[in-house]
């Protein structure tokens, strides 16, 4: 499975709830696959999916997912730390780990090779971080939004995308839809 199939496969279980995709194809794919006035897409901003996403939950009780790639969080390591330190019970980060920068080329990362996003998530305190295979992502995710615990998923999948078309929405009408969805 590629990213792709990962949130074909997670976009039911998704879709009532507040959603900051990361930057490049992942929002892209997301916006194809099942556009929804929850999804916040991130058109430019490499590596803060999962700050941003931490941010909305503890702003507010609404359950919020971040999918963030290995290439970005690798770009915003200090991310890892501040959401062990800043505790959202209503905070699901999930890492869509392909060893890959995606968007630019499928370079390889670091997440590719020898450094584990699940032990450097584990060492920076984050006390629940499941790693599962990409196959078992919609599983892992739905027990993850039953716990009612903030969660660190690592779904490893394989590298690849498929061809989509770039989001012509208009930022500020991405941000205002998303922003009437988290107060209502």
């Amino acid at each position: 499975m590629i990213r792709s199939d990962v949130l074909r496969d997670i976009a039911p279980i998704i879709r009532d709830h507040l959603v900051v995709c990361n930057i490049g194809l992942p929002s892209q794919e997301l916006h194809l696959i099942d556009d929804q006035p929850s999804n916040f897409y991130m058109l430019g901003t490499m590596g803060l999916s999962s700050s941003i996403g931490l941010g909305v939950a503890l702003a507010q009780d609404k359950k919020v997912i971040s999918i963030d790639g290995d290439g970005s969080v690798l770009t915003n390591f200090g991310t890892l730390p501040t959401i062990a330190n800043n505790v959202a019970d209503n905070f699901i980060l999930l890492i869509i780990d392909n060893g890959s920068y995606g968007s630019t080329g499928d370079q390889p990362t670091y997440a590719g090779m020898k450094t584990s996003l699940t032990a450097v998530a584990k060492a920076c305190g984050c006390e629940n971080v499941v790693e599962c295979q990409a196959e078992d992502t919609g599983r892992v995710l739905q027990e993850a939004l039953d716990g009612n615990k903030m969660t660190i998923i690592v779904c490893k999948c394989e590298s690849g995308n498929i061809k989509v078309p770039v989001i012509t929405m208009d930022p500020v009408v991405i941000r205002d839809r998303f922003m009437k969805t988290a107060a209502g």
